[in-house]
């Protein structure tokens, strides 16, 4: 927990598939909020966090199950509003002294339609224009009986108890889910209780930035730190914001492990180098890698031996920088809500390749990690904040082990160098038809096959490769792009035509799941 000086909202999480959502809702309206699991949350933690208001979340389980997850008796007591959404309201009707009921024939799963009941109610300000509002249901349990003190303000088929509240003391509920855009009009509810609740807005990127860099001075003191940059979005804002806290007690380590696109290399380094004037030692590993990922297929076996030797090498460069004591990292919110499920217990959701990790037991080393309560689009204002280029904010993401994993079966220096080049025309292709910031992640796969073709009055025998573009919020799920066929053709044009060694253009159009973004 963080000590700040902005209102906190506290999102209780009863194992929500989407609670994330609803924490995203409240950062869109400048509002701080954290989310904690049901059974971290006692009378001390709420003592200590003090919260403005409160929201409980969805969840899977039933009030009926045993060890069913309850919210702590004196959170009706703090006298401060609280909005139940779905499991959330209905643990707060069977807390209160309502009444629950086992779904039979009354669950609802998908596109509902709420309608209002006529009374007036502050929380429902710009809902019911017309006679009814679109809504997401997603419950099997419903309820029977509402508590004493609460009415009831709209009603669905198999809900008619849709929406309830107890208007004199700010608790308010409802059966389905405002948070996700099949409830078109649910950022407006939220916008409507954050009002209500008295916040003021006041989370902004501007007033995080400044709040941050006192908080690492403080933490920092006058001891040395060192951050693994990647090039990355997160590492990057990381980098630069620890180094306008600190100046040259920071030092970057860039490790160039012969897996990174066309002129990234460089154009890291002379950004941070050059532009910030940041003390960067670029350690140029390409030998090293490639030469113990020689003749190495297997996926999963390229990932370990990448982690592994990334982590030999930068141990080995921190060692130039002599009595560092903190480890600087680029987590982001997301991280930390995955490593801890709502049951309590780590998640297996955690990526394994995430930034250095072991390096802190390993090094002895204290971690810094100034991003941990942003999302990953609250990072990106806070690099534009930061005045870093747009270039960088906007990137695409790139995995840590590189275009290892964007060439299936043997890497060999031959495939990296055409994929390079097939990569950059693709992303060039994507620059000039203004498409790049409509999709979330892009790159070329080369295959692992050579395919006959003709070019001229000869026979070819090269490479055939595929082009994977998808649109995404946060890469957990992810469609395919819906290029024209006129780009794609123009594209494989190009590619065969510009790049040596591709005789074959293929576009994939799997969507995640079943399939991943990445080949591997």
């Amino acid at each position: 927990m963080t000590e700040h000086t902005h209102d906190r909202l506290l999102i209780i999480d009863f194992g929500s598939q989407v609670t994330q959502l609803i924490a995203r809702r409240l950062r869109e309206l400048n509002v701080y909020c954290e989310i904690h699991p049901y059974n971290a949350v006692d009378d001390a933690f709420l003592k200590k966090f003090a919260p403005k208001a409160v929201i409980f979340s969805g969840g899977p389980s039933s009030v009926f199950a045993a060890g069913a997850p309850m919210p702590p008796e004196k959170i009706f007591e703090l006298g401060v509003p609280i909005l139940g959404i779905c499991y959330g309201q209905q643990v707060m009707m069977h807390c209160l002294g309502g009444h629950v009921e086992r779904g039979q024939g009354t669950a609802e799963f998908g596109r509902a339609f709420v309608a209002p009941t006529g009374k007036p109610l502050d929380l429902l300000e710009g809902w019911f224009i017309t006679d009814r509002e679109q809504v997401w249901m997603s419950h099997g349990d419903h309820v029977s009986k509402i508590a004493p003190g609460f009415e009831v303000y709209g009603t669905s088929p198999n809900a008619p108890f849709a929406i309830t509240g107890d208007a004199s003391r700010h608790f308010y509920a409802v059966q389905f889910h405002p948070e996700v855009h099949h409830t078109p009009n649910g950022a407006r509810l939220y916008e409507n209780f954050v009002r209500l609740a008295g916040f003021k807005g006041d989370w902004t990127m501007r007033a995080y930035r400044d709040e941050a860099i006192a908080s690492i001075r403080e933490q920092v003191g006058d001891q040395k730190v060192i951050c693994g940059l990647s090039g990355g979005v997160d590492s990057s804002v990381a980098a630069v914001l620890i180094h306008e806290a600190i100046g040259d007690q920071l030092t970057c380590v860039f490790v160039d492990h012969g897996l990174l696109r066309k002129g990234e290399a460089e154009e890291v380094v002379t950004m941070f180098r050059d532009h910030y004037n940041m003390p960067l030692i670029h350690a140029d590993e390409q030998e090293l890698f490639l030469g113990e990922l020689d003749g190495v297929s297997d996926p999963e076996t390229k990932r370990k031996i990448i982690g592994r030797l990334f982590i030999d090498v930068f141990q080995k460069h921190a060692k130039d920088v002599g009595d560092a004591t903190f480890l600087a990292q680029g987590t982001l919110y997301p991280d930390v809500i995955e490593s801890v499920s709502f049951s309590g217990g780590p998640s297996v959701t955690i990526k394994s390749h995430h930034n250095v990790g072991g390096l802190p037991e390993k090094m002895g080393l204290k971690l810094v990690e100034p991003l941990r309560e942003l999302f990953k689009d609250e990072v990106r204002e806070l690099g534009r904040e930061l005045g870093l280029p747009p270039s960088f904010i906007g990137r695409h993401p790139f995995p840590g082990p590189g275009l290892a994993i964007r060439c299936p079966g043997e890497i060999t220096r031959e495939k990296l160098a055409i994929l390079r080049e097939a990569d950059a025309v693709y992303i060039d292709q994507i620059r000039r038809h203004n498409l790049y910031d409509e999709i979330w992640q892009a790159f070329v796969a080369i295959l692992p096959v050579r395919t006959v073709g003709v070019m001229g009055d000869g026979r070819t025998y090269d490479f055939a490769c595929a082009l994977r573009a998808v649109t995404s919020v946060d890469g957990m799920t992810a469609d395919y792009y819906p290029f024209s066929h006129d780009f794609l053709g123009e594209t494989a044009t190009r590619i065969i035509n510009e790049v040596p060694g591709i005789n074959r253009v293929t576009y994939d159009i799997t969507s995640k799941p079943p399939g991943t973004i990445e080949w591997e």
